[in-house]
């Protein structure tokens, strides 16, 4: 942290796009360019490629990724997950949180900079068109301020359509998550008049995209996001972050203009010559040099801003870069210390255990019941007999045919209420019917046994499950 700020932080007690006033501070971001930009943009259109991609893909049948809501229906990479997976659902959320978790502990919020959708979205797609219409930030600071003129009305529509056709393709590719490729599909060839339930929350979320990125932007970072809060717990002073380094910047006595010829050094001054392209370059409006700051979302915009003055003074670069507090500080490289440690015993515990779980998952999912508020039923030649409901689920995309049921180490009969012995279980879809089971007498050992049913698809065993059969208590 600089010197300046070092005794007075009274910074962190308001938001940097918040006036005293309390109205809206308008940031206009310089157009960031530089190493770090450069990489960035490769990995953001890699991902934004996979973001509009993975709804179309499919594994087996299954789409890579759905997040199916509304019927509690999931899939991850492939993995269906229906409700009665839920639990599997609910370990891969927290695989996830404590991957971000480990990264966040070490490497401070790289998942926002490069990773984050928001960040990614706005930075790569939203700002690049800004740019592109409007110009750079003083040509947008000054289009703001002219009046309502033909060039500035012809911008404005230009930038706000686009900006619409983009919500709205986004809310699309959201949708295809929710519920399905195929269907979102289906629904554009069918036509919006005739899916108007699926079309109005459609254009609603259309409308909240619009607002984030055309108006709302870095606020969502600031104060909607959780994340940036969670760096007060997460990081140390060994995490690395993009940080400035206060020791070389200030020097003895402090940060200073930059003249030629003069000898910085000799007369205690820091490399840093205060020209505030790191602050106009950073797409939150903070200044980097107060240090690490809940609204700093690790873009490295500003690094490559530093990197670029640095080499025009003839400095060395690094003023601004990935470091740690200690690495500042003491010169302290960074290590895998005892918190990171645990964060990754953790994590290979859970992915363990998830993989186990996943290997044990069965395609098809058998549940049989016992009416409710039906007991037993005596029949002729000491038969006892039992109503069940049953449901089968099948996981997979191909239909099952010839399901049967079968008792497992009991001489019983099986009578399903249908027209036959057998049945068949739609792809991705659950097969209900109701069925009895009757034993003689002599077989039971009491007023409950414990029965084991085997389901056979074309005599091969699929699933095993479990019921519990009433008799008479005077066998028990």
């Amino acid at each position: 942290m600089s010197q300046k700020n070092q005794n007075n932080e009274n910074f962190r007690d308001s938001i940097g796009t918040i006036t005293n006033e309390g109205k809206r501070a308008w940031v206009y971001p310089k157009k960031p360019s530089g190493r770090f930009y450069d990489k960035r943009k490769m990995v953001s259109y890699v991902l934004l490629a996979f973001l509009f991609g993975a709804p179309f893909i499919k594994i087996n049948g299954n789409q890579f990724l759905m997040f199916n809501v509304l019927e509690r229906r999931f899939n991850i990479f492939g993995f269906p997950f229906w409700p009665q997976d839920f639990h599997l659902f609910v370990v891969s959320m927290i695989i996830g949180v404590v991957f971000i978790t480990l990264f966040t502990v070490g490497f401070g919020r790289i998942f926002c900079g490069w990773i984050c959708p928001q960040t990614i979205f706005m930075e790569m797609v939203f700002r690049r068109i800004e740019y592109w219409i409007d110009g750079d930030r003083n040509k947008q600071r000054k289009l703001d301020k002219q009046e309502w003129n033909a060039e500035k009305i012809r911008k404005r529509l230009l930038k706000w359509f686009i900006f619409l056709i983009m919500s709205f393709l986004i809310a699309n590719i959201f949708l295809a998550y929710i519920i399905g490729s195929d269907k979102l599909i289906g629904y554009v060839i069918d036509g919006p008049s005739a899916h108007l339930n699926t079309l109005f929350p459609l254009l609603i979320f259309t409308g909240v995209f619009y607002f984030i990125f055309a108006w709302f932007r870095e606020q969502v970072c600031i104060i909607a996001c959780p994340y940036g809060r969670l760096q007060g717990v997460l990081l140390d002073n060994k995490s690395i972050v993009v940080a400035y380094d206060h020791k070389r910047g200030e020097g003895e006595t402090g940060r200073k203009k930059f003249r030629k010829n003069e000898d910085r050094a000799t007369l205690g001054h820091g490399d840093c010559i205060d020209c505030l392209q790191c602050v106009n370059v950073c797409p939150t409006g903070i200044d980097i040099r107060n240090g690490t700051q809940l609204e700093c979302v690790n873009c490295t915009a500003c690094i490559d801003e530093c990197d670029h003055i640095m080499e025009s003074i003839n400095l060395p670069k690094g003023l601004i870069r990935y470091a740690s507090e200690d690495d500042i500080e003491k010169k302290e490289k960074f290590k895998i210390t005892a918190r990171i440690k645990g964060y990754i015993a953790v994590l290979t515990i859970l992915i363990g255990v998830l993989a186990g779980m996943l290997l044990l998952r069965n395609d098809v999912e058998a549940r049989i019941l016992r009416l409710p508020g039906q007991l037993y039923e005596k029949k002729e030649n000491n038969i006892i007999s039992n109503v069940f409901t049953y449901k089968l689920i099948n996981k997979t995309t191909t239909k099952i045919d010839n399901v049967s049921f079968k008792l497992r180490n009991f001489n019983g009969d099986i009578k399903l209420v249908s027209t036959t012995d057998d049945f068949s279980v739609p792809e991705q879809g659950i097969a209900e019917g109701t069925l009895f089971i009757e034993l003689s007498k002599s077989v039971l050992k009491g007023d409950k046994n414990k029965l084991t049913i085997d389901v056979y698809s074309h005599n091969k065993l699929i699933e095993t499950t479990t019921v519990n059969f009433l008799g008479p208590r005077s066998y028990h």
